[in-house]
């Protein structure tokens, strides 16, 4: 008798080898992205690939740059056989037609770095999400300048800040909010906060937004900027710079740990371009995939993760991006 249960035991176990593979084999699980050339989507690319690897399932990467490329990405992800995908969205008003759109693909959805909202611009709380905590994220940019600009000995009322906005990005206005909360707790005169609005989310775009602002007040001793990533930070710094403001009066702390960031921390002269809250794309590729993976599988993903950073400076960025992952 004990001979035919440990039968039946090698035999289960050997069909639970034999289907793990076949299952996997079978899966295929969807990656839309909005920004597809940046550095930080392509790396979530590719810790969904090392997932898709790892399970043996089949990864379909598609960039969708505005709504219109999202709608017709869920149609191509059904026409594939796909069975769900993770979307981060260039419109996250977008949420009510992606839901219905995936729906009807019968395509499980997730959500990552931007979380869909409905009509009235309130959370889809019922669609899985991986995000940021973009006020905490704003938070440590916000107590880094602080801890820098007492280092240096300034005088706050001596200082002006560049608040580089994009407010209709829910994640933007969160995160430049959580800076200045921090800010203005340690004393920084909320008149010294100027609003610098960016047309884009680019370099170029807050180069241009933090000018007019340098430009207005021209008085100002010393400098601080933030925004929602590091282009934001870097482009108030470039704005500095062609005033001839010098680096020593600029703290600059920028979101992402972007190549762009990387880049400046490696010139031969400090910039204006302090710091860095660098945020590791791995949980957002690797484990969104692998969550995915499980809930076509039958298991349910959490219906909210979120994320934090790590703060890096010239000094030290190599050993934070070692213990994220990303070297």
């Amino acid at each position: 008798m004990q001979r035919i249960v440990k039968a039946l035991a090698v035999a289960g176990i050997a069909l639970q080898a034999l289907a793990a593979p076949a299952f996997a084999a079978d899966v295929k699980i969807g990656f839309v992205v909005k920004q597809p050339e940046e550095p930080w989507f392509q790396d979530e690319w590719k810790f969904a690939e090392i997932a898709a690897k790892e399970k043996g399932f089949t990864l379909v990467k598609i960039g969708a740059e505005d709504g219109e490329k999202v709608m017709a990405a869920i149609d191509n992800l059904g026409a594939q056989g796909v069975q769900g995908f993770i979307v981060c969205t260039p419109d996250v008003k977008l949420g009510p037609a992606i839901v219905a759109k995936s729906a009807a693909n019968n395509l499980k959805l997730m959500t990552v770095d931007d979380q869909l909202v409905d009509g009235s611009g309130a959370p889809l709380a019922d669609v899985p999400h991986m995000g940021i905590s973009a006020t905490k994220i704003g938070e440590q940019v916000g107590q880094a300048i602080i801890d820098e600009a007492k280092h240096r000995g300034w005088d706050l009322k001596d200082v002006g800040a560049i608040r580089v906005s994009y407010d209709q990005l829910p994640t933007a206005k969160d995160r430049v909010e959580g800076a200045i909360a921090v800010l203005t707790k340690n004393g920084f005169p909320a008149a010294n906060i100027y609003d610098a609005p960016q047309a884009k989310t680019d370099t170029e775009a807050a180069l241009n937004a933090a000018t007019t602002v340098i430009n207005a007040h021209s008085g100002v001793k010393h400098w601080v900027a933030f925004g929602l990533n590091d282009e934001a930070a870097l482009g108030a710094v470039r704005a500095t710079e062609s005033v001839g403001i010098k680096p020593e009066d600029v703290i600059a702390v920028g979101i992402g740990g972007a190549d762009s960031a990387i880049n400046e921390f490696k010139k031969g002269q400090p910039t204006g371009f302090f710091a860095t809250v660098i945020i590791s794309p791995k949980r957002h590729g690797y484990e969104t995939s692998l969550n995915m993976y499980d809930w076509i599988g039958g298991k349910e993903p959490p219906k909210l993760v979120q994320t934090a950073g790590e703060l890096a400076k010239r000094d030290d960025y190599q050993t934070v991006r070692k213990g994220l992952g990303l070297e």
